[in-house]
């Protein structure tokens, strides 16, 4: 018999993973060392973004006191109410997807971690609520969704304040004859996951979400097909699905299954499984594509022992662990020198945070059922999957070749200039008289600091080679987004309360 060599590919794989693992940490063990994070700051800070994000009539107690109302007549030009919900990133424009994943996110962080985030859990919820109450407008009509209200192309054209906006709020719907399931899919699953939210602290609003998820969703289902076909002027190449319609199908499905225990949603899942393709690209989850979180999900039926059925789904989700776990041969993550995971594409932030908010959830199920994920010759275990995802929160909050905080307003070190219209131009409060599209201008080339500080942005986040440009043109790397923040909340909360 032949003899193998010895190498640590081969005969020690799990010393490799080791080795390698050491080397994602080596850059950023002097700031590590420094001091342990104050995560419950942080995650009083995550949370506080989504106010400065709000759009419509501000609360009393709303806290972001730069801010003031604005779209207040968002929906008139059809004849509906469509004001509140959240603007998506730096701009003013209500892009109803990456809301509605936003949603779903914060709830899943509210479902697994809200006993863990003490007092923030009331704010938590509240930024729920916020989102919710806007998307059941958006919902209130039968056989309609409406998706957006802002032309974005007139929006991009302009730099102003939300208070200030005069560019056009288009409304866009999808419809039976102009079908969206990805978008009224990804609805479905934000009003069915909100449900459990509210289950017991507003038993009625929570069967108002219930019902209504059931609805979208079969308005969805019924209907297929992408709304970037649909509407694509207004979709592309801004919030474009190009991952296709069918994940959102099983998302939806999934937490209406979650949230009803309903035996049509198990078998929904069952018969399409294979024609939706649920075993695709097990390695991505965000706004665009749900399939890793689809596996993660589905499998805490697995392991809890009451869905064998499912058991699919819980060998992609072990394919998803082996994929982005370092140091082995069939890793698909990328990781900078400095140990962030990193996607090609823009704002690379929301792959660090959706991504590890996975690891952290499976962790937790697989904890519960004792047990671990076999990579090859490489053991997985849930202690390992948590160190990894807080390895990407210490790297967000500072523990970075750069020693620099991505969450404005945490740590001493943060952005200063980002791309954010509100932030950047001076407040009503500053500034009472109107400011016009072009006269924005100035403010958005400046070298100077923003004015207002919006506290726990987390910006998209320096490039491949751990560099990051603290400057507004560069959108890609200095744009905050409400999806990057939404499944930082549950690590936050987690680790808040493990510290």
């Amino acid at each position: 018999m032949a003899r193998r060599a010895l190498s640590l590919s081969g005969t020690f794989p799990a010393l490799r993973v080791l080795l390698l693992l050491l080397t994602l940490l080596l850059p950023c063990l002097r700031q590590a060392t420094a001091g342990r994070h104050n995560y419950f700051d942080a995650l009083h800070k995550s949370i506080l973004f989504f106010e400065g994000q709000r759009s419509g009539k501000l609360p009393p107690d709303q806290r972001v006191r730069w801010r003031r109302d604005s779209a207040l007549h968002d929906g008139s030009s059809a004849g509906v109410d469509l004001t509140g919900g959240y603007y998506d990133a730096g701009d003013n424009v209500k892009f109803g997807f990456p809301m509605a994943f936003t949603t779903t996110l914060l709830s899943w962080s509210v479902i697994d971690f809200g006993r863990k985030m003490g007092p923030e859990l009331r704010n938590a919820v509240k930024a729920v609520r916020w989102a919710t109450d806007y998307l059941l407008k958006a919902t209130a009509v039968e056989g309609v969704v409406y998706v957006q209200v802002g032309d974005p192309y007139s929006d991009h054209n302009c730099w102003e304040r939300p208070e200030d906006m005069d560019t056009l709020r288009t409304v866009y719907r999808i419809d039976r004859d102009h079908p969206g399931s990805d978008v009224a899919g990804e609805t479905a699953a934000a009003l069915a996951a909100a449900s459990i939210v509210f289950r017991s602290r507003d038993p009625a609003y929570s069967r108002l979400l219930l019902q209504r998820a059931i609805s979208v969703f079969e308005f969805a289902d019924r209907y297929r097909g992408a709304y970037s076909s649909s509407l694509r002027r207004a979709a592309c190449p801004f919030y474009c699905d190009v991952n296709g319609y069918q994940d959102e199908l099983l998302w939806g499905a999934a937490w209406l299954h979650k949230a009803s225990r309903r035996r049509e949603y198990r078998e929904y899942i069952m018969r399409n499984e294979i024609s939706l393709h649920a075993g695709d690209t097990i390695n991505e989850f965000g706004w665009d594509n749900k399939h890793a979180g689809i596996n993660v999900l589905i499998s805490k039926e697995v392991l809890m022992g009451r869905a064998g059925y499912f058991r699919s789904f819980k060998n992609n989700a072990d394919a998803f662990i082996c994929s982005v776990l370092p140091g082995i041969s069939r890793t698909q993550v990328q990781y900078s020198p400095g140990g962030l995971i990193f996607k090609a594409g823009g704002s690379n932030m929301q792959h660090v945070t959706s991504l590890s908010f996975l690891l952290l959830a499976y962790s937790n199920y697989l904890s519960r059922a004792r047990k671990v994920v076999s990579c090859g010759g490489v053991t997985a275990s849930p202690a390992l999957l948590r160190h990894l995802a807080k390895r990407q929160v210490d790297y967000i909050l500072g523990d970075n070749p750069l020693g620099m905080s991505y969450m404005v307003g945490y740590g001493a070190r943060y952005p200063l200039r980002i791309h954010h219209r509100a932030s950047s131009l001076p407040s009503v409060h500053a500034h009472p008289t109107h400011i016009g599209c072009k006269a924005g201008s100035k403010y958005f080339l400046s070298p100077n600091p923003n004015p207002n500080l919006l506290v726990g942005a987390v910006v998209g986040g320096p490039n491949v080679t751990d560099a990051f440009p603290d400057s507004r043109p560069f959108f890609q790397e200095s744009e905050p987004t409400t999806y990057i923040n939404a499944p930082l909340i549950g690590l936050l909360g987690y680790f808040s309360a493990q510290a």
